[in-house]
Order: C-alpha cells, then sequence, then structure tokens
C-alpha cells in the first residue's frame, strides 16, 4: 500500500473488503430481513470458532473506496447495509456511514466493541469476546448484545456484559455453530430461568445462504 492509500485508509476512504454480498440477516433482533452486507477484513479477536478465520488479514482484502461499497448498497431493494467483519471498528468509519445514510439506507454495525466507535448507525449489535472485551463506551449505545455461548461459563460471561447495556438493550444468547445440539438446550433452560434473554439462531446457516 502507497502513501496516498495509507492517507485515504486512515481518513475511511478506502476499506479492505473481504466480500460484499445481498442477503438476508441470520441472526440476533433482525433475523430473516434482507440486507446488503460488507464484511471488512481485519480483525484483532481472533475467535478460534470463527467461522470466517479468512477475514482476519486485511492485506489479503483488497483495499476498495468506501464510494463504491455506498454506490453498491444502494443498488439493492431492500435499503438496508450490515457492516461487519472482521471487526469493521479498527477502521474509520466516519465516511462509511455518512455516505450510507446520504443514500437514504438504513446502517446496522456488527461489532466486538473492541475498538472506539466511529460512524453514526442506526442499529448497533455488540457481540463480546473474551480476549478482546468491548470498551466501556461502547455498552450504553449498544441496541443488541448477542453472546456467544460455547461452554457453561459464558452464561456468566453474558451476565456480566448485560451488567453494562442499557435497559432497551436486546439481550441474545447464540450457540456456537459446532456444537450448537448439545448447547441449544442449555440455552433454553436458561433462558427459561432468565426470561430477559432471548435466544439467537443462525439461520442463514440452516437455509444454506451466505
Amino acid at each position: 500500500m502507497n502513501k496516498d492509500q495509507e492517507i485515504l485508509l486512515k481518513a475511511g476512504k478506502l476499506l479492505p473488503l473481504m466480500e460484499e454480498f445481498y442477503s438476508l440477516q441470520g441472526e440476533g433482533y433482525h433475523t430473516g430481513k434482507a440486507a446488503y452486507f460488507a464484511r471488512i477484513g481485519g480483525c484483532d479477536v481472533g475467535c478460534h470458532w470463527c467461522d470466517v478465520k479468512e477475514s482476519w488479514n486485511a492485506a489479503s482484502c483488497p483495499p476498495v473506496h468506501a464510494d463504491q461499497i455506498i454506490n453498491h448498497a444502494a443498488g439493492y431493494p431492500a435499503k438496508a447495509v450490515v457492516i461487519t467483519g472482521g471487526e469493521p471498528l479498527l477502521y474509520n468509519l466516519d465516511y462509511l456511514a455518512k455516505g450510507l445514510h446520504d443514500k437514504g439506507l438504513k446502517t446496522f454495525l456488527e461489532t466486538s466493541g473492541s475498538n472506539p466507535l466511529t460512524g453514526q448507525w442506526d442499529w448497533i449489535c455488540v457481540s463480546p469476546k473474551k480476549g478482546c472485551p468491548p470498551l466501556p463506551e461502547i455498552f450504553p449505545i449498544a441496541d443488541e448484545l448477542k453472546v456467544i455461548i460455547e461452554e457453561f461459563n459464558d452464561f456468566d460471561w453474558a451476565e456480566e456484559n448485560a451488567a453494562f447495556v442499557s435497559e432497551d438493550c436486546i439481550l441474545y444468547l447464540q450457540p456456537e455453530w459446532s456444537i450448537r445440539k448439545s448447547m441449544i438446550p442449555l440455552i433454553v433452560k436458561y433462558i427459561q430461568s432468565h426470561p430477559q434473554w432471548k435466544i439467537s439462531l443462525q439461520s442463514h446457516k440452516y437455509m444454506g445462504i451466505p
């Protein structure tokens, strides 16, 4: 990457785009809704169960101009865009978010919360990870808290994070996909005793769509 590209990257006008596609949201509150997805490369968390490990290395993702992402997103009928990763908050997203809003799009951010927030968003889903916990300032602005459950101790981790979000934040427990058959019964039982939580399933994987 040359010096000019580095300047544009710092300004958020260039972003390492791993992939983009039009699909249905498969997880959380907006499950089933159509949206354009832009997956930004680069991650400082590196969960061992991540199903998109190829997104971790930003150097392998070609830098594209944010205007390209904006224009592509605006071309779909849903007029909704999900910015995900990797970890998209590794980058300055002010320019991207403003451009998407200028096109009349609803914007949805999926983040671990491990980096400072940039950009204005219509919906923020925070999925906290033990190895790189959310910054304290992320919790109050989360619309949705989605905690991945891989082992029984993760229920405690979920409650630790839930203590910091606002009363309006929607709480989700989501089974780690590879052990979903054994974890779903535990999550169901937990939610029956702790009804402030809901279950989130990766419905796009059941449907065989991106």
